[in-house]
């Protein structure tokens, strides 16, 4: 462990240190079985990624192994959605509820909300966070809400943490500034903001093998700015005050996403602790605009704020060795307010216990019976508020099939998924209508 998580964790040897005192003194031990403790759950959210990124959604041109591995040996989602920008998505993410209910500001999560954090650790779980936090909010983003305050990280139910941006900026990547639970606010020089969150994320989890864990790692990639990172030539030579944002850096900071996602595979794995342990790799809206990639024949630019599929179409990701089957593909309809009930349940808390308004709904019974048949999702709401930049703000419903803007657009996903094409209502099929009908029945109700 490093310095910090010493500090941290004084009372926990690693395992390995464990075992190894133990050989030394020629006595047998015996590691706790698996099933005498509630699931581990890690939960990874990449930063603009769009599914079309990745190679388990079909792409040929980016490299991820580890995600590939994940994706071989569980289950892949074939129709999450988020919002199309960073913080309301881990607003509903956090709390499983629609935007509308609690969203107060851009770079502010509501100190009045209960989290999955608060409601993991009633679960008896402890709770780590790493990677960007974005939540209390900047003065900048203060003063545009209204002089509101957002919530800091043990606030929000997180006991320990290594985190970009909790108030104070600074680069994320190259030279990163970063606030470390029981050691404060740090320039790390010639280190790598997302490096040092993993291994601070795996310290955690070795610190707590044997109780049960809840660790959130929102990374810092792969947003922009688009720089060297380690493996590049340049990485050595760049600083970040001189700022590159060049989209040719894109692919090598995927690459390196994807390495630390295997970090943190092969540490449970080495921990004997995969078998109980679920984790879950997301992305918080689509990729940036400023990166075209090539997916399926086209170059397919990222619209990140924007609501079309190639603003909120997500990557999702299960991993649970012995729990989910391997290699299946999930057509289902996800929303991030799906998650909050589903780690819950996962705990061994019932969803139907939450108090209203909790609009998730579990996809945990999905992960343990790839042959489920009960409850999923009939469509996705989004109430779109961006309170950020010149994005418009728009509400709007709709399934794998269609898409029904609160303002009369109406969209055939299944023909035009970049809603290239507006219909009227008097020309669509039997279908189309009853679903535009329903979808402004959930608009109503949700005002």
């Amino acid at each position: 462990m490093d310095s910090y998580n010493q500090k941290l964790f004084p009372v926990k040897l690693s395992l390995r240190l464990k075992m190894a005192i133990t050989l030394l003194m020629g006595i047998s031990i015996v590691i706790p079985s698996q099933s005498q403790q509630a699931p581990n759950i890690i939960l990874i959210m990449a930063d603009d990624l769009g599914y079309e990124v990745l190679p388990a959604y079909g792409n040929t041109f980016h490299r991820t192994p580890a995600l590939d591995r994940m994706a071989a040996a569980g289950m892949v989602f074939e129709n999450a959605h988020a919002t199309p920008l960073c913080t309301p998505s881990r607003v509903q993410l956090m709390t499983g509820k629609y935007n509308f209910r609690n969203y107060i500001g851009f770079g502010l999560l509501d100190p009045t909300e209960k989290t999955m954090a608060h409601w993991l650790k009633e679960q008896g779980y402890a709770t780590c966070v790493v990677g960007k936090w974005q939540l209390y909010g900047n003065a900048r983003q203060r003063e545009l809400a209204g002089g509101k305050v957002g919530s800091l990280p043990e606030e929000a139910g997180f006991d320990a943490y290594r985190l970009w941006q909790v108030s104070d900026l600074g680069s994320r990547y190259k030279d990163p500034l970063l606030e470390t639970k029981g050691s404060g606010v740090e320039k790390f020089d010639g280190k790598y903001g997302p490096d040092l969150f993993t291994a601070y994320l795996e310290d955690f989890v070795e610190a707590q093998a044997g109780q049960p864990f809840f660790a959130y790692y929102p990374m810092a990639l792969t947003h922009d700015p688009f720089e060297p990172y380690p493996g590049s030539p340049d990485f050595a030579s760049y600083y970040p005050e001189n700022r590159i944002n060049d989209p040719k850096y894109f692919p090598g900071m995927v690459s390196h996403m994807d390495k630390l996602v295997g970090r943190i595979i092969d540490k449970v794995e080495d921990l004997g602790l995969a078998e109980n342990t679920l984790i879950l790799f997301v992305g918080d809206n689509g990729t940036d605009r400023d990166v075209v990639t090539p997916f399926k024949g086209q170059d397919l630019r990222g619209n990140k704020g924007y609501t079309n599929d190639l603003g909120t179409h997500v990557p999702l990701l299960a991993y649970w060795p012995g729990t989910i089957k391997a290699g299946i593909r999930n057509a289902n309809l996800i929303d991030l307010t799906d998650f909050l009930p589903t780690l819950l349940q996962v705990s061994g808390k019932d969803p139907a216990d939450l108090p209203d308004p909790i609009d998730g709904v579990s996809f945990y019974p999905q992960l343990k019976d790839s042959d489920y048949s009960g409850q999923v999702r009939e469509w996705v709401y989004c109430h779109y508020a961006p309170n950020w930049g010149n994005f418009t703000p728009r509400t709007f419903v709709y399934n794998t099939h269609w898409k029904y803007y609160a303002n009369g657009e109406i969209f055939n996903l299944s023909e035009d998924p970049l809603e290239t094409r507006p219909l009227i209502f008097r020309e669509l099929n039997k279908t189309g209508k009853k679903a535009v009908r329903k979808f402004r029945r959930v608009i109503k109700e949700m005002k």
